[in-house]
């Protein structure tokens, strides 16, 4: 019965570094979240894009800034939690990969490749901090 429990204890265990890529994430949606949400037809131009619509640039600061919070809020939950909100970044990521993606291919503009980017790394870390904190 000890084993069985000691078992299940660290299957359930929040990897290392997790926590700090929770804080990370926060960071990287508050740098554009913020700006997006109030500052929007300032803020798209420097990035390349010249037709600004400001409620759906508004609406992806709301996503950043709701994404990013929780991450921020969540990051000494415990690892059901964990478990639930990379499922949520894993799709979050390649749903933006997609639309950046269809974005590109329709040409928009350069710097939306950094978004690319961005995204492709927070995915790769979520699918790793996913296998770590799911394997058995």
């Amino acid at each position: 019965m000890k084993k069985e429990s000691a078992m299940s204890e660290s299957i359930l265990k929040v990897p290392p570094g997790l926590q700090t890529w929770f804080v990370v994430h926060f960071a990287a949606d508050m740098l554009f979240a913020i700006p997006l949400l109030f500052f929007p037809e300032v803020i798209m131009p420097w990035f390349g894009w010249q037709q600004v619509d400001p409620i759906t640039s508004r609406l992806v600061g709301a996503a950043l800034l709701g994404i990013g919070g929780e991450s921020l809020l969540s990051r000494n939950a415990s690892p059901e939690v964990f478990k639930a909100l990379l499922s949520l970044k894993i799709i979050w990521a390649v749903s933006a990969i997609v639309g950046i993606s269809l974005g590109i291919a329709a040409g928009g503009p350069l710097l939306a490749w950094i978004f690319l980017a961005i995204f492709g790394i927070f995915l790769m870390v979520w699918i790793y901090y996913h296998y770590q904190i799911n394997r058995d």
